[in-house]
């Protein structure tokens, strides 16, 4: 456990160039909604593998990147 990384809310907000507000971070905690988190007391943090697998999680993949990805896959 000691080799896992977090972020604050404050990091994450930043993380995501401020697309997404502490403010939001705070509705979503309240909701059970948005990236995992952990509480210790009073403090928010936000496991950073939690975050990566929440944007795979949330990645949107287009129609031109699936085409590439079954022609590199044919090549293969």
């Amino acid at each position: 456990m000691a080799d896992i990384k977090f972020l604050t809310a404050d990091e994450v907000a930043e993380r995501y160039r401020g697309e997404i507000s502490v403010g939001t971070l705070r509705n979503w905690r309240a909701q059970r909604v948005g990236p995992p988190f952990v509480k210790v007391g009073k403090s928010v943090l936000y496991p950073l593998q939690g975050l990566d697998e929440w944007d795979k999680k949330n990645l949107v993949i287009c129609r031109a990147s699936r085409k590439l990805d079954v022609t590199d896959r044919e090549q293969e």
